[in-house]
């Protein structure tokens, strides 16, 4: 039968828990059973082989409670009332509010609720039964009295049991959100770092696909240049696609290592703070002339998180990328990265725009990922950036990544990071 709801663990040791449970009641109602007439209450008469089932019938099904809850409290609950009946019983149904606690916890509310109406119902007759009818002990407001403690003690039970299913429930809740969220936070993740490869790369050789095309025939050298450039950024695309498989699947842990499946390449460990270099090259290959200056305090720098120095990699591809498809050859581009003794990191990326392209309006592209990347990268460390237009011409990135490692998702903090950035630029 499908159960909605969580169940609760059933381990080894609240097995076990249970098994100790259920030997103390039992042993319990067979004292109760021997008792004398002491304490002024009717006294149990019959013979032990009587009594020895019924307190094992009230104590035993306690064990499995966990595993049959409702065939349990049924057993439970039949055997308590005998138990009344015979004059065993001195506690308010304990085990029965033991029972009831597990029905409200694991069954559906349709079902513990009739479970809890019939267990009223049930123990309420018999305690009026037996108290005030078979061996009356006082007057019926007093058998009432009892029943309504047995009422009350049930009640609670099968209140606190409906209790912590809720709060399971919401546990189970919350933790399958968690794990959409991760799940849709790694796909931005794989998505950002696809787009930074494909993009860059791409925006390369489409620059020198249109040079060798238009030179073919009067600069032949020059169209060779072009497509050694090609090949080259095409080899590095590809190298560094595999680098971001092999992560995605698991297959590297940050050490260089040489996979076993045909044709992989050597994975070398994520890019970071000494790649740099290799971007400018590349963006100089597509006839961006770039100077790069690094201001890294030495201790720190080489104490950067590896995902800051991750995303420092990929804010100056990105925007380099950006110089290279809109402002065209000739274009002079200046990149500072400085790293103070906090850990602060900061990033310039400025171009002058007298590229091929810089004499025209640069286009203001609307969809794009590269500055919406960017700028979930700043939101993932609480950092700021600001893109635009120069007012001198040309076009500049600047961002700033606080000290310490990322602290939490980049799609969780999109609302409390507006007004940290102003975005006014162009888009990949």
């Amino acid at each position: 039968m499908h159960r909605t709801g969580p169940r609760p663990r059933s381990g080894t040791h609240l097995l076990a828990l249970d098994v100790c449970l259920a030997a103390l009641v039992t042993a319990a109602y067979v004292a109760l059973a021997g008792q004398d007439a002491s304490d002024g209450l009717p006294r149990f008469t019959g013979p032990w082989w009587l009594a020895w089932p019924v307190a094992l019938c009230v104590g035993a099904p306690l064990a499995v409670r966990r595993l049959w809850p409702l065939p349990a409290l049924a057993v439970v609950l039949g055997a308590t009332a005998t138990a009344t009946l015979l004059d065993i019983t001195r506690d308010p149904y304990v085990s029965t509010a033991l029972a009831c606690y597990t029905v409200a916890l694991i069954e559906p509310t349709r079902r513990a609720s009739a479970a809890l109406a019939l267990t009223l119902v049930v123990s309420a007759a018999a305690v009026v039964t037996g108290e005030a009818v078979l061996t009356p002990a006082g007057p019926w407001p007093e058998a009432a009295g009892i029943a309504a403690l047995v009422w009350l003690c049930v009640g609670a039970a099968w209140a606190a049991g409906r209790a912590a299913r809720g709060r399971r429930a919401r546990a189970a809740r919350r933790n399958r959100r968690l794990a959409e969220e991760a799940l849709a936070e790694e796909r931005l993740r794989i998505a950002r770092e696809l787009h930074d490869i494909v993009s860059h790369s791409l925006s390369v050789i489409v620059v020198k696909a249109a040079v060798a095309d238009h030179v073919a025939e009067a600069r032949p050298l020059e169209t060779r240049d072009a497509l050694r450039a090609i090949e080259q950024t095409g080899r590095e695309a590809l190298t560094e696609m595999r680098r971001a498989l092999g992560v995605l699947r698991g297959d590297t842990d940050g050490q260089p290592r040489t996979t076993c499946e045909p044709g992989a390449a050597r994975t070398a460990p994520l890019p970071g703070w000494d790649e740099l270099p290799d971007l400018v090259r590349r963006a100089e290959r597509a006839g961006v002339r770039t100077d790069l200056r690094t201001e890294p305090h030495p201790r720190a720098a080489a104490e950067l998180p590896a995902g800051t120095a991750l995303s420092v990699y990929r804010i100056v591809q990105e925007s380099l990328t950006n110089v290279v498809k809109h402002a065209g050859d000739g274009t002079r581009c200046q990149v500072t990265v400085a790293v103070d003794a906090r850990g602060e990191v900061r990033i310039e990326v400025v171009d002058d725009g007298a590229g091929s392209a810089g004499t025209t309006v640069r286009p203001q592209l609307a969809g794009g990922h590269g500055l919406v990347g960017m700028r979930e990268r700043v939101m993932m460390y609480g950092g700021t950036l600001t893109a635009g237009p120069r007012p001198e011409g040309g076009f500049a990135v600047s961002a700033c990544l606080p000290p310490g490692p990322a602290h939490g998702t980049a799609t969780g903090r999109e609302h409390r990071g507006e007004g940290q950035e102003r975005q006014k630029g162009r888009e990949t």
